[in-house]
């Protein structure tokens, strides 16, 4: 995750989870969750729904996968997180006037509003194969993802584009995507508004999860078996310094439109 050019980590108005929280060799071995939301910066503390989205989506998709079916149990997600904006609310203006800054009136009226962010969910399980030792690899996943606006699923087969969700095309980028707003209180509408998908990934898969400017750069890509590439030098944190200095060469190219960037990658190993 990093932020536009010009911005700080501070201002990033992007969101992370994953679930679990540390990497390590058996991880794939159990149920994964995965959540990213770009949070709208025309809507006052866009970045913190943004977090508290990303985490209420990831933690409750890590319970079982039946947020991810949509229907009801997609807007019990919804009224839940919503319910949770209020009172982390009350607790920042609190801290604001014991820090001697408390809201102006125009913070009161963008407040008001609510705060609005894009979600993209995904869990995965993988689908044990015969019982060769006492500890199989899978012999594949099954993922779910929801998603309400236009951060993005990837899913590539050695090493090339399989599938792309909720947004298949760069014409299909839109100015006004669709938006979880944490004062919509009508679950039922963000239900029927959310997309949602399935599929299943072999040994050697890779999923990326990517909020819209680096969706739409991936999408629009002359040479996609390239783009795959450039995207595949990059695996972790200690790779996060050559990330943004590429991101900022693209910015500096016009290929990338300067917005803040969020992207989870998930290997499926092979057995």
């Amino acid at each position: 995750m990093t932020p536009k050019s010009g911005s700080t980590e501070a201002e990033c108005e992007d969101a992370v989870t994953v679930l679990p929280g540390c990497a390590h060799d058996d991880m794939l071995r159990g149920p994964l969750t995965a959540a990213v939301c770009d949070g709208a910066t025309e809507s006052a503390l866009a970045k913190d729904w943004a977090r508290l989205l990303s985490r209420t989506a990831a933690e409750q998709a890590m319970n079982g996968p039946e947020l991810l079916l949509g229907g009801a149990a997609f807007e019990a997600f919804a009224s839940s997180a919503v319910a949770q904006w209020d009172p982390w609310l009350a607790t920042y203006t609190q801290a604001r006037v014991a820090a001697g800054r408390p809201l102006k009136w125009y913070e009161h009226t963008k407040l008001a509003a609510g705060a609005y962010a894009t979600l993209l969910t995904v869990r995965t399980d993988p689908i044990p194969g015969p019982p060769l030792n006492p500890a199989p690899a899978p012999a594949a996943w099954r993922w779910r993802a929801a998603a309400l606006g236009d951060s993005c699923l990837f899913q590539l087969r050695d090493d090339r584009l399989l599938r792309a969700f909720p947004v298949a095309t760069p014409e299909a980028f839109g100015t006004a995507p669709d938006l979880f707003g944490s004062r919509n209180h009508d679950a039922g509408l963000l239900a029927r508004r959310a997309r949602f998908a399935r599929g299943r990934c072999e040994p050697g898969d890779r999923l990326f999860l990517m909020t819209d400017a680096l969706a739409a750069w991936f999408l629009s890509a002359a040479d996609q078996d390239s783009a795959v590439r450039e995207l595949l030098d990059f695996s972790g944190p200690d790779d996060l310094d050559a990330f943004r200095t590429w991101l900022d060469g693209l910015r500096e190219r016009r290929q990338l439109r300067n917005d803040d960037v969020a992207v989870v990658r998930i290997d499926f190993e092979g057995r």
